[in-house]
């Protein structure tokens, strides 16, 4: 077999463990003997001998303070009390007396109005005591009475009055013999201002309770007492006494109030916890633990109690025993030897949880360590499981067996699915655990116990949880196949069902379910359980699996629905073929929605086989999506195009040469094929779409031959078209004509054509008539041709005279030019640069500007065309090669030259020719610079080197 999950822990110990309860010796050998000692806050007080009284601070123990009682006569220390803050000590003497000590002087003060009662218990107010205030307390006596007092000192250690501000009797506690000694008092305080005052004598433990109303507290608890003055209060008696009692509570940190007691009393101990919600008595859960054989009331009694978390702790002359207040077991005892003496008392500090005990020469303390490390298996004994596991949350090992003793104690009692619960939290064998609830015949259980180990699983574990997955479907799908079968069972049936989609759904189940899909469709096709087959294939975004489930069940509108929810294009284009045969709009309109998330060309064969099986009027529905894509989409695919262009010749020729009108005559921003769409209108008789589309060719002559079988005026439009050919519109007029004179034998319309056209003569029309035609028909259109013909040569005569006198204007203009000038000044200067200009042979243009010939080219060379650049060169070189060079300065280009000598004809020429090219034109005032307006000023090749120069 094969182990899914395999224990985790091994519970050994692998070193002995420190005791709860870890005794230490205290480093102290006392002077005197010790008569008594307290300790609160971390501050101990003890009394030595018969005058001294000890006081150490245990945060600083190498600075104890000693103080003198500085009494003379025969009196002992009785009792000592210490409240809750360690800074009021109360010393009560077996005269009958009582002193005050605060832990902030050093002198000790008689208390006057105490005298008189010997005391045996304070019940100190911890709510409105100070440093230097107790507030209301309580002080019992031996007598049996109850008595309310307050203690004050003033501020810097001296006090200004009695430090007891008042001493009254509130109450005398009594038992069946008469007033009681008040062994032990406590105040505490509950909710909505309720107060709760403990009291004990030798065999009663009395509670008072009352309301102090707000604001008052600090004038006590007088009123609490005065509601018992004609009634008892509510008590707890108990038959045996060894002549005094005693209680102890626990106040667990971070609280202020206890949370249990226990009573030490001549029967055992009465302990318990403490109900602050209850109307008469706190006290709640009670349980007595008798005192064992070894205890002996009369011999080797009880001397003092402490209370902790789980333990109260009894001091015997010789020893302590703690005992477990889960299970009343004693847990712990400690001998002493005989050479400490016998135990005297035994106390617990309740801020520090310190535990302190000392005989006439030794003072021992005792920690309180891990307290609760074993409290689980008590609980779990007792079959409080909850509270089990509470306390062993840090210790996996303690867990695993609380789960495993909870989860068998549950299968026993028969609450499987409990049990199932717990067995999946625990490190047990798998196996076991399964075939358990199998012979059981819990399947329900044990899917229980299935889903919850599957949590618990980590991501790694990959087989473990294919294993459980699939092991789940399988019992899922038969529990589900017996309850659809009873219909008694109906609700519990959707139960399950909703438990099984939400298994399927879980996100942390996905990924196990996505990689063994297969192994899922194939438990579910086995079972027939095509209702969770779809909701599986939803889950895993199987949709192809779902629609085509759809599809195969005729629900093709719930096909169409999934696609349109999930608009997976692919989908789209699989199904919509077999979709558009059943619900052709619904389809359409899906598409539409889709918008440009679908290609239109992979849904054409759909539509090409659903309009070939279908009528007109649903063949209306593949124009309307194919007009979408092109009047809404915008497509400019050709298949798109042609297509909707067939499917208009078939059943739209009204739409047909409208749609080829709105798509223009200009081929290149034509989409459909033009050679397709002629052969498509031509097949189909669509003359006017084939007009229209030769016009688009620009093939006019077919357009028109073929719009003459028409209508006339369709072939006049067409012959006006080719605007630029003159000739081949003439062409085209001529072929109307010929077809008016010669088809339709219409003079008056071959005279109209002759209107229409201006290219037309009556001369190119005449030969198309009949020779027996009169000539009364067109004799209008022969006149007017010769008037047109007298007019257009009297235009030529006087277009004629004018350009005789444009020439006369001209040769005047030239001889006036002969004879223009300029003058130039001495100091005249260069343009270019700067230099005086008669120095050298020089410009002078119409604008002012003068150049030196030099200067002029170079600034006008660069910027000649290519070719000129090699005329001028090639001039140049013709000038240099002449054998005598000229004496006298360039003259201005329109100087007379006529008196110069026949032999230097050829040398004037060239220098005429290089003033053509050079001094055509001003150079600042011509073409030259405003071709040259958006050339930067600095040669970007010689930017680098001109910003280098700036630096």
């Amino acid at each position: 077999s094969v182990h899914v999950l395999s224990p985790g822990y091994v519970n050994a110990r692998l070193e002995k463990e420190t005791p709860i309860f870890n005794k230490q010796r205290i480093d102290f050998a006392p002077p005197e003997k010790i008569n008594s000692l307290v300790v609160s806050s971390n501050q101990l007080c003890m009394s030595l001998g018969k005058d001294t009284l000890l006081r150490i601070d245990l945060g600083k123990p190498d600075e104890p303070n000693q103080v003198e009682l500085g009494r003379k006569d025969e009196a002992k220390v009785y009792k000592m009390f210490l409240d809750h803050t360690g800074s009021h000590l109360l010393i009560a003497l077996n005269t009958s007396e009582c002193l005050y000590l605060n832990r902030s002087v050093q002198k000790v003060r008689a208390l006057s109005r105490w005298k008189g009662h010997l005391i045996e218990s304070v019940g100190w107010n911890k709510f409105l005591g100070s440093e230097t205030n107790t507030g209301p307390i309580l002080v019992g006596t031996a007598q049996g009475q109850i008595y309310e007092a307050e203690i004050s000192v003033s501020e810097g250690s001296l006090f200004s009055t009695n430090p007891d501000q008042y001493f009254r009797q509130v109450y005398t506690l009594e038992e069946e013999s008469g007033p009681a000694p008040v062994c032990c008092l406590e105040i505490e305080r509950g909710i909505e201002g309720k107060f709760f005052i403990i009291a004990t004598t030798r065999k009663r433990l009395f509670q008072f309770v009352g309301k102090v109303p707000e604001g008052s507290e600090q004038q006590g608890f007088s009123s609490i007492f005065a509601m018992h003055a004609d009634h008892l209060p509510s008590f707890r008696e108990f038959p045996a006494s060894f002549g005094f009692s005693e209680i102890a509570f626990y106040t667990p940190k971070l609280r202020s109030n206890p949370r249990s007691f226990a009573w030490m009393m001549g029967n055992g101990v009465l302990y318990g916890t403490l109900d602050y919600s209850r109307p008469d008595s706190i006290l709640s859960d009670e349980r007595v633990w008798v005192y064992p054989s070894d205890i002996d009331i009369t011999v080797n009694k009880p001397i003092s109690i402490v209370l902790t978390q789980f333990h109260f702790l009894l001091l015997l002359p010789d020893r302590v025993k703690a005992v477990c207040t889960l299970n009343g077991q004693v847990v712990f005892q400690d001998l002493f030897l005989e050479k400490f003496g016998f135990l005297t008392r035994m106390i617990k500090d309740p801020t520090v949880q310190q535990i302190w005990i000392h005989t006439e020469k030794v003072v021992f303390r005792y920690h309180v360590q891990r307290e609760s490390r074993d409290v689980w298996k008590m609980y779990m004994n007792m079959n409080k499981f909850d509270l089990a596991k509470e306390y062993c949350k840090d210790r996996p090992e303690c867990l695993d067996i609380v789960l495993a003793k909870e989860a068998e104690h549950c299968f026993q009692n028969k609450r499987y699915l409990d049990s199932a619960k717990c067995y999946a939290l625990t490190q047990n064998y798998f196996e076991e655990i399964a075939l358990k609830f199998i012979e059981a015949k819990q399947e329900e259980a044990l899917m229980e116990f299935l889903i919850k180990k599957l949590s618990n699983l980590k991501p790694s574990e990959k087989t473990q949880t294919t294993l459980l997955t699939t092991w789940l479907t399988e019992l899922y799908l038969n529990w589900l196949g017996i309850l659809e079968g009873d219909p008694s069972q109906r609700n519990l049936y959707l139960d399950t069902r909703e438990k099984f989609r939400t298994f399927l759904s879980s996100p942390r189940n996905k990924d196990c379910l996505f990689n063994n899909r297969a192994s899922i469709y194939e438990l579910l096709a086995s079972h027939g359980d095509t209702e969770h087959m779809v909701y599986f294939a939803v889950i895993m975004q199987d949709y192809e699996r779902v629609v085509a489930h759809h599809c195969q069940h005729d629900e093709y509108d719930e096909a169409l629905n999934v696609l349109s929810r999930h608009r997976d294009e692919k989908l789209f284009y699989k199904f919509s073929p077999v979709l558009i045969q059943h619900i052709p709009k619904k389809v359409v309109d899906a598409w539409i929605s889709m918008g440009s998330r679908l290609d239109a060309r992979n849904l054409i064969p759909a539509l090409v086989n659903y309009s070939q099986s279908a009528s007109t009027q649903q063949i209306n529905e593949a124009i309307r999506y194919m007009e979408f894509c092109v009047y809404q989409l915008e497509e400019t695919q050709q298949a798109i195009h042609n297509y909707l262009l067939s499917l208009y010749a078939l059943c739209r020729p009204d739409s047909l040469l409208s749609y080829l009108e709105q798509a223009g005559t200009n081929p290149n921003r034509i989409h459909y094929d033009l050679k397709y769409a002629l052969r498509l209108c031509a097949e189909h008789g669509h003359h006017h779409a084939c007009v229209h589309i030769y016009k688009v060719m620009e093939l006019y002559e077919e357009a028109v031959d073929l719009a003459l079988q028409v209508d006339v005026d369709l072939a006049k439009s067409c012959a006006d078209l080719p605007e630029d050919d003159e000739e081949l519109r003439k062409k085209l007029w001529l072929k109307i004509a010929r077809h008016v004179v010669q088809e339709e034998k219409d003079v008056k319309k071959a005279m109209a054509c002759l209107s229409s056209c201006a290219l037309l003569k009556i001369e190119d029309v005449l030969p198309f008539f009949p020779d027996f035609v009169t000539i009364d028909h067109f004799k209008e259109a022969i006149c007017n041709s010769l008037e047109d013909y007298n007019k257009h040569i009297e235009e030529l005569k006087r277009e004629m005279e004018e350009a005789t006198q444009s020439a006369k204007r001209i040769r005047e203009d030239i001889q006036e030019m002969r004879n223009k000038y300029g003058s130039v000044e001495p100091q005249e200067k260069c343009a270019a640069c700067d230099f005086p200009l008669l120095n050298r042979p020089f410009y002078l243009f119409l604008c002012g500007h003068m150049f030196h010939y030099d200067c002029l080219l170079q600034a006008v060379f660069p910027n000649l065309p290519a070719y000129k650049q090699a005329k001028l060169e090639d001039l140049q070189k013709k000038l240099a090669a002449t054998s005598q060079p000229s004496k006298s300065h360039h003259r201005p280009k329109d100087a007379d030259t006529s008196s110069l000598g026949k032999g230097q004809q050829s040398r004037e020429q060239i220098k005429a020719d290089i003033d053509d090219i050079v001094a055509a034109e001003c150079v600042y005032c011509g073409e030259l610079m405003i071709r040259s307006i958006d050339k930067p000023f600095i040669d970007p090749q010689k930017y680098e080197e001109e910003m280098q120069s700036w630096l």
